[in-house]
């Protein structure tokens, strides 16, 4: 199939999979098991792994940082684990290169804004994303929403309730701009249907759909925007990072 053109570039996309760069270009011998947790929860990442004995299978490298990945068993099981960085571009490229290493199941946790009045630490299901960041239109025909992985969702739901702990469904807001949710932006994604803003899931959603790969995300409430006139970063959502690590990792376990 041709390329779909279009007068604004970002809109245009090749149905061609096979790209002159893919991500095993490298040729680093990564070798990983089928499932991995692959957060946004910075060093609690490596704390974790060295705290549990993680063994490095690797190391996949951008311009600017080396990113170790681990390998840990949980419920008798291999696991990889991986930091996710900040970011849809940056946060494709490592999936990318997690999934040509040979992970099949991906599971990602990290915080979001709220643009409803959610408690702060709160845990919630994204059901789809808002394509309001450039990366995911590389990795997938354009449209306005993309959903993220039923199966993936069902599995974080399971052990959610398992914790009694809250399982929301939500819609969310993927957007580059973090300094530019303006009160106006804010309250037209509100009006449909959002109800959080993060940086990363519609890229992700959009590369595993493309590579064939399961990946799902739970999130967790940090800022909130709920209120333009009183911005609040509150404490990030810091205290359940931890908490959703482990969650991340049991789901994957009994998946």
């Amino acid at each position: 199939m041709p390329i779909m053109k279009h007068e604004i570039p970002i809109l245009e996309y090749d149905t061609e999979q096979k790209a002159v760069i893919m991500p095993t270009y490298e040729k680093t011998g990564l070798q990983l098991p089928r499932k991995a947790v692959f957060a946004f929860l910075g060093e609690h990442i490596d704390r974790y792994a060295a705290d549990h004995g993680a063994r490095v299978a690797g190391v996949i490298e951008s311009v600017t940082k080396k990113y170790p990945v681990y390998i840990l068993e949980r419920e008798g099981e291999q696991i990889a684990l991986l930091q996710a960085p900040m970011g849809a571009p940056a946060a494709a490229h490592l999936l990318d290169c997690l999934i040509g290493g040979g992970a099949e199941v991906i599971l990602s946790a990290g915080c979001c804004g709220a643009l409803e009045p959610f408690p702060e630490g709160e845990f919630l299901l994204p059901v789809r994303a808002l394509r309001d960041e450039g990366t995911s239109y590389h990795y997938a025909p354009p449209s306005r929403f993309i959903e993220v992985n039923p199966k993936i969702r069902e599995a974080f739901r399971r052990e959610l309730e398992a914790r009694s702990l809250g399982c929301r469904e939500v819609t969310t807001w993927s957007t580059d701009g973090f300094f530019r949710e303006t009160r106006e932006l804010v309250a037209y994604r509100k009006a449909e249907g959002c109800s959080v803003v993060d940086m990363e899931c519609a890229a992700l959603a959009a590369c595993a759909q493309l590579r064939d790969a399961d990946w799902g995300m739970v999130l967790y409430t940090a800022d909130t925007l709920a209120d333009p006139d009183h911005y609040d970063e509150r404490n990030w959502g810091r205290d359940v990072e931890t908490l959703a690590l482990q969650i991340c990792l049991d789901t994957a376990a009994k998946l």
